[in-house]
């Protein structure tokens, strides 16, 4: 590949985390990019299964699960399977348009992992594709899929599909395979207010944010031709929107927590230069009726309680973590220790040029009691979201 397509590619991926306009100007259908992409807007009616599926009037899109597999005599692993979907602008600016370089306007990327608990071994794999033969998602359902990894509702016969079942299959090399299926425990939840997910003070930095808290999962995982059954728990996140990050924020800090109460939370701290917490940041309960509340950064605490430095990037990551949230019920300030089950849980970047970690976790009480499970990413480390814009 030549040495300007290879920068270009690369910048692409830098897009499809910081998005990459700020500004905005007004439409007849709302609020869009300065480059013509569509901005969550207030009040949106969703439907489904349509919108389940993908979205080209937004520049950025993805399809984001994790969790938490156990086989029959309890080995543990984590897994986390990311579809991103990235819609270019033309020359001209006119979102959607063809491309040049590229030959589409849709280019998919993605990323796959598993950790084992026992063993400390952690395999991850990224792809980059044009839309197209080997990468395409439906504008109708969920069915996304990059090479032979996919993400869909499995097929309730002949003439249907179930929307109460989904597939993720995928692949690490040669070697490990891995075949679940995933049924919701609980109703889709979408954050933020008013069905919009703000990120910073510049009302393009946004997104409609839809998430199944809680999956049961069945299937398989195959490694080296031995075929294992696990079960687990899972999370899956579908975002879009045309911009993540605002001015003076350099990355984020996300969780996912499974209590075994049967709450559930989502956390994201939009991290500053200086390292400060953005006041758009939020904490989302849901509780055990799938009701939703938010609080601000005012009601919570994120504290690094240790740091693990990468030997591959240097980056440094905190590796042990402390939430100390209010509870919106009961107005009583509830305190969760994150400890990664493994070290090493960092994508490296190879294809996309962006490095983070993205980690299978345990969920303590002040007492060293395990309450929960979860799953916690950390970007902008290692100065990759950092000074591109």
């Amino acid at each position: 590949m030549k040495t300007t397509a290879f920068r270009k590619l690369l910048w692409v991926w830098t897009w499809m985390v910081l998005g990459f306009s700020f500004g905005g100007h007004a439409s007849e259908g709302g609020l869009t990019t300065t480059d013509g992409f569509a901005v969550p807007q207030p009040g949106r009616r969703f439907v489904f299964p349509r919108d389940h599926g993908s979205h080209p009037e937004f520049s950025v899109e993805w399809w984001y699960i994790t969790g938490h597999l156990f086989t029959t005599n309890q080995e543990q692993f984590g897994f986390q399977a990311t579809f991103f979907r990235r819609s270019l602008a033309s020359e001209g600016g006119s979102a959607g348009s063809s491309n040049a370089l590229f030959g589409t306007d849709q280019i998919y990327l993605a990323h796959m992992a598993l950790v084992n608990i026992g063993s400390g071994m952690f395999r991850h794999q990224e792809r980059l594709n044009r839309s197209g033969w080997d990468a395409n998602s439906s504008q109708i359902t969920l069915d996304v899929f990059n090479g032979n990894w996919s993400l869909r509702f499995a097929p309730a016969n002949s003439n249907t599909i179930s929307r109460d079942l989904m597939e993720l299959r995928y692949t690490l090399g040669g070697d490990i395979s891995v075949r679940l299926d995933l049924t919701p425990k609980k109703s889709l939840v979408v954050f933020g207010t008013n069905g919009v997910s703000r990120k910073a003070a510049e009302p393009t930095a946004s997104s409609h944010y839809l998430t199944f808290p809680r999956l049961s999962i069945s299937g398989n995982l195959i490694q080296n031709g031995k075929a294992k059954a696990v079960s687990g728990e899972a999370w899956m996140d579908h975002e879009m929107s045309s911009s993540q990050l605002g001015a003076g924020q350099v990355g984020w800090d996300w969780l996912s927590l499974q209590l075994f109460d049967g709450r559930e939370i989502m956390a994201y701290r939009m991290r500053r230069a200086d390292g400060s917490t953005d006041p758009y940041s939020t904490v989302a309960w849901v509780d055990t009726n799938g009701l939703v509340s938010h609080i601000g950064p005012d009601q919570f605490k994120w504290v690094a309680m240790e740091h693990w430095r990468s030997p591959k990037t240097s980056a440094e990551y905190p590796s042990k973590v402390q939430l100390e949230a209010v509870n919106p019920v009961s107005g009583r300030t509830e305190i969760f220790v994150i400890q990664p089950l493994v070290a090493d849980q960092e994508l490296t970047g190879k294809v996309g040029g962006v490095a983070y970690w993205e980690g299978a976790c345990s969920i303590l009480d002040q007492t060293g009691k395990l309450i929960g499970r979860a799953y916690m990413e950390l970007t902008g480390y290692n100065n990759s979201l950092k000074g591109k814009f």
